[in-house]
């Protein structure tokens, strides 16, 4: 793999230092799940002029790319990925609050965040405490908890498509909906986030995030890793309830296993692969579909080898 991916990295050189590009870097250490096999190209961007540059190389060279953030919502495949991974974080995570108005790099972690703000005495993102991902993750996936989401605080989003050009979005333009934004469609890369909050009590805002933070360390299976609540909620229910209903808690492929605390968690129990958490995502849809007429939807997204993601329809099965 190393003689084909060569001359790429030789063109990256001229845009990134030789230490932010990894070459068949396993992904297990840059996911949550801890899982995944190597990928041909890893990129860890240290600045925005890096970002660009490498972005520019792949487009032109035609070549499969996954944008990542934290990696709380990414499975790669066993085999690896045979193409480039661009992991927005550290370099890219800056944070800057000026009022009620939160200005943040796309690869600075929510918690971070939601941290600073609560310092600041800003109210709005209390529901982000816990949440493992980056920001620039969570306003892919309009990331939320304990009935916030990422659509009620953002102001705006700059991204830069894969033709190079920056764009500037307000909120309202961002087709925003459960676990849904534009970019899960369009291709761009986020680069920047404008949060927009609200001046609260601090002891109430302090209050909240204790509340939250209490629900999660005892409500959620955080001594393992898990890519968190692993299947999107279905209109009416409650992915974790139709799980538990099923009989599934604590059902195990190989080193993957339902968690017993929390039915919406998949867990890695230590040696889990990739295989044995698609396997056993199979399987609770296929019983839960069976029993319920509900078919569950991943809300983490299964990369293969070749680059391609697998995807499910948002429907019921009656």
């Amino acid at each position: 793999m190393k003689q084909k991916t060569e001359p790429i990295r030789q063109e990256l050189l001229r845009y990134l230092d030789a230490e932010h590009i990894h070459s068949d870097c396993s992904m297990k250490q840059y996911t949550t799940m801890r899982v995944g096999g190597p990928a041909a190209l890893l990129l860890t961007p240290g600045s925005a002029a890096e970002l660009f540059g490498a972005l520019e190389v792949i487009e032109a060279n035609g070549i499969p790319c996954v944008i990542m953030g934290n990696g709380s919502n990414l499975i790669f495949d066993d085999e690896g990925f045979d193409g480039v991974v661009v992991q927005i974080g550290r370099g890219l995570d800056h944070v800057r609050i000026e009022g009620n108005i939160v200005f943040v790099e796309a690869g600075a972690l929510l918690t971070t965040v939601a941290r600073a703000a609560s310092e600041s005495g800003l109210t709005g993102m209390e529901f982000a405490c816990g949440i493992p991902g980056s920001v620039g993750g969570a306003v892919y996936m309009n990331g939320g908890a304990y009935g916030g989401e990422m659509s009620q605080i953002v102001h705006s989003v700059s991204s830069i498509s894969r033709t190079g050009i920056m764009k500037d979005r307000p909120g309202s333009e961002l087709g925003f909906s459960y676990r849904k934004s534009i970019f899960q469609e369009n291709g761009e890369t986020i680069l920047g986030v404008k949060l927009l909050l609200a001046q609260g009590d601090p002891r109430m805002i302090q209050e909240k995030t204790r509340d939250y933070t209490q629900r999660r360390t005892t409500r959620q299976p955080l001594q393992f890793p898990s890519s968190g609540s692993f299947f999107r909620r279905p209109a009416g229910h409650f992915a974790g309830g139709l799980i538990e209903e099923a009989g599934l808690k604590g059902l195990s492929c190989g080193g993957a296993r339902v968690s017993e605390l929390h039915a919406g968690f998949i867990i890695n129990t230590g040696e889990a692969k990739a295989s044995d958490i698609v396997d056993l995502m199979r399987i609770i849809q296929e019983t839960v579909l069976f029993r319920t007429g509900v078919l569950l939807e991943p809300e983490v997204r299964i990369v293969s080898k070749d680059g391609s993601s697998q995807h499910f329809d948002q429907k019921d099965g009656s």
